[in-house]
């Protein structure tokens, strides 16, 4: 049986406007460090054919793709729990 680990951090995903445009904002990856992210964000964009980087510890894709990404999370979590197992 495989356990989560509580001290791995939950992305915090949330949609914001800025200049009258949507960016979904993922959030409290940080200690993953910039090459990390990076990855994730890249995969991120070429899974959900949307533009995005990498800011502040942060990852913002382009338009609103808040339920995507939270499904993008749980398939990679379970992907993880099958090659514990």
């Amino acid at each position: 049986m495989v356990k989560n680990n509580p001290r791995s951090p939950i992305p915090k995903i949330r949609i914001e406007k800025r200049a009258g445009k949507i960016v979904t904002v993922i959030a409290g990856l940080h200690t993953y460090g910039a090459a990390r992210l990076d990855a994730i964000a890249k995969e991120l964009k070429t899974t959900l054919g949307a533009g995005g980087t990498v800011k502040n510890g942060t990852i913002e894709i382009q338009g609103d793709k808040a339920e995507p990404i939270k499904t993008w999370f749980v398939r990679i979590a379970d992907r993880s729990k099958d090659s514990n197992e």
